[in-house]
Parts: structure tokens; sequence; C-alpha cells
């Protein structure tokens, strides 16, 4: 697995790939930082991060997940290698996404998870820039309308943050609920977007959900 870890407006990123494609855009602060390159390199966290994070941390997912944040998340990345080079695409588009200059990637995604995960993943990405839904009209989009519970578990162990937009779904009534990089990294995404906060509208008629 090859990876870098590129500095953005709401902290590091880390950013891994093999032949396959994209693996992983992870968010990194702290002890998952430190794993990976060393106590030194903590310091990238810097001022950007402190600030968009506030005085507390919020790594609580939409529902439970295994493990700190699902498998989608990893927390061991021995035998790894920094090579910029292999994620310079994904790095340039998400320097695009964060400056307002692009609101779709084109990339070669090659996230793992169980089927029901992929599934929830591929719905995930038709979610359009700007633009929320619920848990519950997300699980009527794979056609699981029982499984608002997995469906958010699934959504919690998104392993590609912001490329696969997990922040665009949101409580049926406008809360932000829980989210794997902290509900004010979730919020500034969502505002970077244009969402000014509000109740999902409903599929029909914009009425909304309950």
């Amino acid at each position: 697995m090859n990876y870098d870890i590129i500095d953005s407006p709401i902290g590091p990123l880390l950013l891994a790939a093999d032949h396959s494609g994209l693996r992983y855009v992870d968010f990194l602060a702290g002890p998952a930082l430190s794993a990976i390159e060393g106590p030194a390199l903590s310091a990238v966290e810097g001022p950007a991060l402190s600030a968009v994070e506030g005085p507390a941390r919020n790594d609580a997912c939409p529902e439970p997940v295994e493990g700190s944040k699902g498998p989608g998340s990893p927390r061991s990345r021995a035998g790894w290698t920094r090579d910029p080079k292999a994620v310079l695409d994904a790095a340039r588009q998400l320097s695009q996404y964060f400056a307002g200059k692009r609101k779709t990637f084109d990339l070669q995604l090659a996230p793992e998870g169980t089927p029901f995960r992929r599934a929830t993943w591929r719905a995930l990405e038709k979610i359009p820039y700007g633009e929320t839904i619920s848990y519950g009209q997300l699980a009527r989009r794979i056609g699981k309308p029982a499984a608002a519970r997995a469906v958010g578990a699934a959504v919690g162990a998104n392993p590609l943050a912001i490329v696969i937009p997990c922040h665009r779904v949101i409580g049926a009534d406008g809360s932000l609920t829980g989210f794997g990089g902290g509900l004010p990294i979730k919020r500034a995404l969502l505002q970077l977007e244009g969402w000014s906060g509000g109740a999902v509208a409903a599929a029909s008629g914009g009425a909304v959900e309950r």
C-alpha cells in the first residue's frame, strides 16, 4: 500500500492507494497520526485542525461499528510506503474541492467491504454536492427501508471520507449526528458546499421527513 499525508483546511488527511485504486481517505490527528509517522509528525495538525475541531473531538460514528471507525479506517499500517505520486491525482482533486473548484471526483476507487456496505457507499456517491439526505432516505435508496441502523453503520465504516460523501447524511430533523472526523469537520464540509442547516426534505413533495 502506498500513501501520503496532505494538509487541508480541516487538518491532515491520509490518502492510500494500491494497484486497484484509492483505498483510504482518512482524517488524522493525535495518536492516529503518530502511529503512522512517529511523534514528530504530530505537528502537521497545526492550528487549522484545532480551529475546526474546537476544544473537544467527537469521534462517534452514526451507529456503533467494530473498531475505532470501522474496518474502513485502518489502524495498522505496517509495511506501507510513503509515495506521494501514488495518490497525486486524489490530492489534486481534494485541493480543488477545498478551493470550491470541484464538486465531483473522478478517481478510481477501491473500497473494501461487505456487499451491503459497498451498496451503501455507491448510494452515498450519488448524493449531489450541497445536498443532504437522512439515514432513512438512504436506506430506502438501497432497497432496505427497515435497515436505517445498519445503513448508519455502513456510513460510519466508509473508508473514503469526502470522496464518498458520508458527510452529506444527516438526521431527518437536520441534526448532524455522529461523524468519524468529528462534528465540527462535518459541519465545515457541509458549509463549504453551501449547506445552511435545516431538516431534510422528503423525496416526494418537499415535505419535511420525520
